[in-house]
């Protein structure tokens, strides 16, 4: 069972049903329940705060995601995020609704906190193409500010949600001369994942006492090792971020403790990433696949992807066939230089299923099928003999993957 999120100090939040997603959903098929989800979302930030973030490569990235960029080094004071509707392909040239949208809701925030309006960094998730509906915003970003409280951040986690079944959240603590630091973070993402960056949507908050180039240094290599290294279907969204803030309200400074501060930061960003996957869209399996001894880790890493984003592994996956040809020839087809067959070794779990490029000679169907039918999986992928290790999670494919991406808009 999950702890409770840390409380972190400097920090205040409050989310509400906005309508935001019920009025997306009107344009299809109804669903009564919208009506009570959470979807938008204010979270204020203390004076003197830090924020640094990481943003999707997509270089048809969503408006707000420009805005936030342009309102990043400008002493953020307040996030604000919505769910429903990602604000995406709305245009983001001036003068177009997307980009004249996402500023607007950044006014109203700005407004209604007393705070300038580039202190303020925008989110959206949800379906792209359509406008926001920015009655929703107008109507309740005023008495949304209102019930700002720093007990309030497990109802962002639910309210960021978009297909996600569960909430994502996980803390650290550490201790430095008798003082102690917090991190505490939450995330949402369940299908369109394979971050070029961060992952779907993740925030992050602690108290420590920081710059922001010393968070953004600590955001990075977290972000590398984790949101980096996670894919449910190979796609990269158009609205993915991920942000650092730091309050500094714990008076212990960064430059005291930069390698337990970072130690600390990886395990949340880890746990998040995991729990992505965990709840990846229609997902029954959670893989790890880890390639090692390639002569670059770029090599290592482009040979886990390819595994893993194989329509005919992830489906063998799904239905516990230990099918290692489909592994092979996936392996086979990574874009790498280097790559020999006869320096391939291929293991499900403690099962060896090649062996220097050959069928192991003690492999047999009923201990690879046994071992394809656990929920957690390993696939370890030898391709050479050098120092290098990459590690890649995703899912299986399943029917429900299909059905739930089939159905996303009606």
């Amino acid at each position: 069972m999950k702890s409770p999120l840390l409380i972190i100090q400097g920090i205040s939040a409050a989310a509400i049903s906005a309508g935001i997603k019920q009025a997306q959903n009107s344009q299809a098929n109804s669903n009564p329940s919208d009506s009570k989800k959470l979807d938008l979302s204010v979270i204020q930030l203390a004076k003197g705060s830090c924020t640094a973030a990481v943003f999707t490569q997509n270089v048809f990235c969503a408006a707000p995601v420009l805005v936030a960029k342009n309102h990043l080094n400008s002493a953020v004071r307040a996030l604000v995020i919505n769910s429903g509707n990602a604000n995406a392909g709305t245009g983001v040239a001036s003068g177009t609704p997307g980009l004249e949208n996402a500023h607007f809701v950044c006014e109203l925030v700005a407004k209604a906190l007393h705070i300038n309006t580039e202190q303020v960094l925008p989110f959206s998730t949800g379906v792209i193409g359509q406008p926001l509906p920015m009655a929703c915003f107008e109507d309740n970003i005023t008495p949304l500010s209102t019930q700002l409280a720093n007990t309030n951040l497990p109802q962002v986690a639910q309210a960021i949600l978009t297909t996600d079944s569960v909430e994502k959240t996980a803390s650290a603590q550490f201790k430095v001369a008798g003082k102690t630091v917090s991190i505490t973070g939450i995330a949402k993402g369940s299908g369109m994942i394979r971050p070029d960056m961060a992952t779907m949507l993740s925030f992050i908050f602690t108290d420590i006492k920081a710059t922001q180039s010393e968070l953004q240094s600590c955001l990075t290599t977290a972000t590398n090792q984790s949101f980096n290294r996670i894919t449910v279907d190979g796609d990269t969204s158009t609205n993915d971020a991920c942000t650092l803030s730091a309050t500094g309200i714990s008076g212990v400074n960064m430059s005291d403790c930069v390698a337990e501060f970072q130690q600390a930061l990886n395990k949340v960003t880890l746990s998040l990433a995991h729990q992505i996957i965990k709840d990846g869209e229609g997902a029954t399996k959670f893989v790890e696949i880890c390639v090692k001894g390639g002569v670059h880790n770029a090599d290592c890493l482009e040979v886990a992807y390819t595994v893993a984003h194989s329509p005919l592994v992830k489906t063998a996956l799904f239905a516990s066939d230990a099918n290692w040809g489909r592994i092979l020839a996936a392996v086979g087809r990574a874009n790498i230089a280097h790559l020999q067959a006869d320096e391939v070794s291929i293991y499900l779990g403690d099962v060896c299923l090649i062996k220097k490029g050959e069928l192991a000679t003690d492999y047999s169907e009923s201990a690879g099928t046994q071992a394809m039918q656990k929920s957690k999986i390993v696939i370890t992928i030898e391709i050479g003999n050098h120092d290098t290790l990459e590690r890649v999670w995703t899912t299986d494919l399943s029917h429900d993957y299909i059905k739930i991406n089939a159905e996303y808009r009606t």
